[in-house]
């Protein structure tokens, strides 16, 4: 066979694209290059004889992909044994009039409202992938929700129903309005809907939907705000263990050590809310490793095990109970008034989107995404190597770290003083 097809990922499990291979010994052709077709790892390298592979070849999903891909092989076929050959652009070519034959012969055939509602469905169901390949987590799906039912609301509101190529400055001059206004939403959860909202359009846009170029530059994006969260000290959180809660409920007690969990591992409450033994390494030496994949962005991340995790680890018999992110925050607070943890703090508010300046004790304030932000901040000022930092929370860059450190500039400038590298510069 003069086309075969083959993934070229080292990866064992998630989404990888299809690569297509047209060699010819006779014509001189040696092509590789992307299909961009996504497939499932794992179903890709089932044995093509498995009752499993089968199984998949005629699900909706697999039977699709593999028409496309016979049909790409036996145009390109056709071409070798006639002895016409293919350049490495006509391949290029022969793929896309396949892959995106729908979107080429149907450009301007579906409402931006029609693609909103297949977006979402798709999402949902698992059949459209992110950029990376992989499915949409449940907080990119609940983005999509909200900017979807947002998007329809605003529609009703204005008496108007808006099309691909209505979405323009105007549009969004009176969106934000309307979800200040209307909405009552703060900076950041208005700047969600419009940013679902591009990154919709533009999938619409590179599928042949719309050719509204205006609504995807990078100004048309709405700015989030660097939300001015807390994070607790060392004493604070001592405070927090040696609480007396007895109280209260067993619930409190399990979200605080839960709570503490997610300080000692610095992860999303999503993430460290779930751990198991499958998730614990333990070395010959007695040390462990907690080793996660992060749900929002599918990174694996190790997370070395500090004496007062590995004592919450073997309370539960390493395997925490699962506690709402909703009740771990009411009942977090109730353990922080407790703690004492009641400093008057001053704070942003966005609601409106106007910033006002509101203060409150310190335990209103606490909550699970509290603990991933001590986590960060406390091994910062600690003296910690930022990139090593990075490893175990999982942020991609130093850039996107820095929002999660909420040390102050004094508390900064001391950690930079104690930097054994500041005194020889």
């Amino acid at each position: 066979m003069a086309t075969t097809f083959f993934l070229r990922t080292k990866r064992k499990k998630g989404y990888a694209p299809v690569c297509i291979r047209v060699q010819s010994s006779v014509l001189k052709i040696n092509i590789r290059q992307s299909t961009n077709l996504m497939v499932a790892i794992q179903k890709w390298n089932l044995s093509r004889s498995s009752r499993n592979f089968r199984n998949f070849l005629y699900s909706s999903e697999g039977y699709v992909l593999f028409e496309k891909l016979e049909e790409i092989r036996l145009t390109i076929d056709k071409k070798i044994k006639a002895g016409v050959g293919v350049t490495a652009e006509q391949v290029r070519q022969i793929v896309q009039e396949v892959v995106y034959r729908e979107q080429i012969k149907k450009p301007q055939c579906m409402s931006l409202n029609a693609y909103m509602a297949l977006y979402q469905e798709q999402a949902e169901q698992g059949i459209r992938k992110t950029q990376k390949g992989t499915a949409f987590s449940p907080g990119t799906l609940k983005s999509v929700r909200l900017a979807r039912r947002q998007f329809e609301m605003f529609q009703v509101k204005s008496g108007r129903v808006y099309d691909f190529n209505d979405i323009d400055y105007g549009f969004r001059t009176m969106f934000l309005s309307y979800l200040y206004g209307e909405k009552k939403y703060n900076v950041n959860t208005a700047a969600k809907c419009i940013n679902t909202l591009v990154t919709i359009l533009g999938a619409a846009e590179a599928e042949g939907y719309h050719t509204n170029m205006k609504c995807l530059s990078r100004q048309f994006r709405a700015k989030r705000m660097d939300v001015d969260n807390i994070y607790l000290t060392k004493e604070e959180l001592t405070a927090i263990m040696e609480a007396d809660i007895s109280h209260m409920t067993k619930l409190h007690e399990v979200a605080r050590d839960i709570f503490m969990v997610g300080v000692y591992t610095a992860q999303r409450v999503s993430d460290y809310n779930n751990i198991a033994p499958e998730n614990i390494l333990v070395h010959p030496d007695g040390s462990a490793v907690i080793r996660v994949r992060q749900k929002k962005t599918g990174t694996w991340v190790s997370i070395p095990v500090k004496d007062e995790l590995m004592s919450i680890l073997v309370k539960y018999d390493y395997r925490l109970p699962h506690v709402t992110e909703q009740l771990i925050n009411l009942y977090i607070k109730d353990v922080a008034r407790v703690a004492g943890i009641d400093e008057p703090v001053t704070v942003e508010n966005t609601a409106g989107g106007r910033v006002t300046l509101q203060t409150r004790p310190k335990y209103e304030l606490v909550q699970s995404h509290t603990a991933r932000r001590t986590g960060a901040t406390l091994m910062y000022l600690a003296g910690m190597d930022v990139f090593n930092i990075c490893m175990m929370t999982g942020h991609s860059s130093v850039a996107m770290l820095k929002k999660y450190i909420k040390a102050s500039d004094l508390e900064r400038a001391r950690t930079i003083s104690n930097d054994a590298a500041f005194t020889k510069w």
